[in-house]
């Protein structure tokens, strides 16, 4: 189990942000996300056998996380590749894999639309 950074890019107005080389039991270095406007996190990559990625959140920083919601109030709990439009903005949110074998191997990477406060 490790945690993983993340690369970013970004403009003016959005950012994209890739956690590559998630393994099982690895999590995402949090991001901040307080300047998000809207947001959708997509998954790619080997889910080998019961590979699970998470996509979680929490107001608190570093702990207290919970697994976040889709637009249709579903959790955002993956064992395939997906694409997700998130409804809820935590300050800190971060990809997490629960489950998956030697061969589980995943990149979140989510695309963020600045808003004004």
């Amino acid at each position: 189990m490790a945690t993983r950074n993340y690369t970013i890019e970004q403009d003016a107005n959005t950012q994209t942000i890739a956690w590559p080389g998630l393994l099982n039991g690895d999590d995402g270095v949090p991001i901040e996300a307080k300047d998000f406007a809207d947001y959708c996190i997509q998954f790619s990559g080997t889910f080998g056998a019961g590979g699970t990625i998470l996509w979680e959140g929490s107001n608190l920083s570093g702990s207290g996380f919970a697994t976040l919601n889709d637009a249709q109030a579903a959790a955002i709990s993956k064992t395939a590749a997906a694409l997700e439009q998130g409804v809820e903005f935590p300050r800190y949110m971060r990809p997490r894999v629960s489950a998956g074998d030697g061969t589980t191997n995943l990149v979140a990477t989510l695309f963020a639309r600045r808003g004004r406060i």
